[in-house]
């Protein structure tokens, strides 16, 4: 019996990916429930299973008494000299229980009690599985499409992708493949609760993780990223080595890289750009593809001033600000954009120059002409669609 029950608990214990320690440990407890069910009470019934060979023992240790007032936990004088002579008042016998002895009710709850321990080291199992993946991309398959709310299989068990988790110019259907980003994982008594994201800004760096070796090898890091799902995304990049181009590194050659995560994300556009410990630096190559002339930035506020060639102003800024949006959200700084003109008419110069920084407002007026001389710049177009149709990341 026993390797026949050995043998069944190595093949529930595979299928159902749950311990062999926690099988046994269920028909322990099956095995006291059902004394409990035919006896009136377990209290003093003891089960023992040899975990390598699974054979098990269950037995009473009774007292040996003059009067028996429980049969469930004593045992006369008369019949513990049956048992071995050396017995005496108060002594505690070991009387083996014949399981085969339990009733039918008794049996079929011991039967209940070992399918439920099987269901919940499964749903724990399960939850540890997906737990370990918490913050992490996975791959599913829509599987159902329920209003507002799609479920992913993810192998052994659905993720479910909300509304707000959607990225709105996205159309699933069903048998669609897709990567998603693992948000949380709770428990609940019908399994663990997967919420995942398609447009979470976490899930463009983590595709960026699984395309670029640099990043997995902590050659380059990804500093900060901003996302519109759906549309743009920048992200800011450092590189831990001299000899490696971060922004390079992630383009790939020939763009393959970037490439492969726009393609992931459905046609979104990537921005990568070069992180700068120098706040007034990083605004100004947030705001790429715009050329800037000068940035002024208060890193107590937080709060910057950027000024631009007057032709370049509807670039910075971006089709409905978005440009200029997730500049702000990459750097933290709350930017406000002004031409060229703009700037002259408010009187910014004389306010941040002044009289006595003659130096620095000529550095300004030669950078300002460079621009103003740039005749091939000059003719660029005022609106964002040109930008898109360069390769992303550049």
């Amino acid at each position: 019996m026993s390797a026949e029950l050995k043998e069944a608990i190595e093949a529930i214990a595979k299928e159902k990916n749950i311990s062999k320690d926690a099988l046994l440990d269920g028909i322990e407890l099956s095995l006291l429930q059902a004394c409990k069910n035919h006896f009136g009470k377990a209290d003093n019934v003891v089960v023992e299973i040899d975990r390598d060979t699974c054979d098990y023992e269950v037995y009473a240790n009774k007292e040996v008494v003059e009067t028996v007032e429980d049969p469930a936990a004593q045992l006369s004088l008369f019949e513990a000299k049956k048992i071995d002579e050396k017995y005496e008042l108060g002594d505690i016998v070991r009387i083996p229980i014949q399981s085969k002895a339990f009733g039918r009710i008794a049996t079929q709850n011991a039967k209940n009690v070992i399918l439920q321990k099987i269901r919940e080291e499964e749903r724990r199992s399960l939850f540890d599985r997906y737990y370990e993946r918490e913050h992490q991309i996975v791959s599913g398959t829509v599987s159902r499409i329920n209003g507002r709310t799609i479920a992913i299989n993810l192998g052994k068990a659905d993720g479910i992708l909300t509304e707000s988790e959607m990225v709105k110019s996205e159309n699933l259907r069903v048998h669609d493949r897709v990567k998603v980003y693992v948000v949380e994982v709770k428990d609940s008594p019908k399994g663990p609760r997967i919420l995942v994201s398609r447009s979470h800004p976490e899930l463009v760096k983590k595709l960026f993780e699984s395309e670029v070796s640099e990043l997995a090898e902590g050659i380059i890091e990804i500093k900060a990223i901003a996302r519109e799902a759906g549309s743009r995304t920048k992200m800011a990049v450092c590189s831990n080595d001299p000899d490696v181009d971060a922004v390079g590194a992630c383009v790939g050659r020939n763009g393959i890289r970037v490439g492969a995560v726009v393609d992931e994300l459905g046609g979104e556009k990537v921005d990568i750009i070069n992180w700068d410990e120098n706040p007034a630096l990083l605004i100004e190559n947030a705001l790429s593809p715009a050329k800037v002339i000068s940035v002024l930035a208060d890193p107590d506020d937080r709060t910057a001033l950027v000024i631009v060639p007057d032709y370049q102003l509807s670039l910075a800024i971006g089709k409905e600000g978005q440009n200029a949006r997730l500049a702000a959200k990459l750097t933290g700084f709350k930017i406000d954009i002004k031409s060229e003109t703009q700037a002259q008419e408010a009187g910014i110069f004389e306010e941040y120059f002044g009289d006595d920084d003659e130096e620095e407002y000529e550095e300004y007026e030669e950078a300002s002409e460079e621009y103003a001389e740039d005749e091939e710049a000059a003719e660029a177009p005022e609106d964002e669609e040109a930008v898109d149709e360069e390769p992303a990341g550049e």
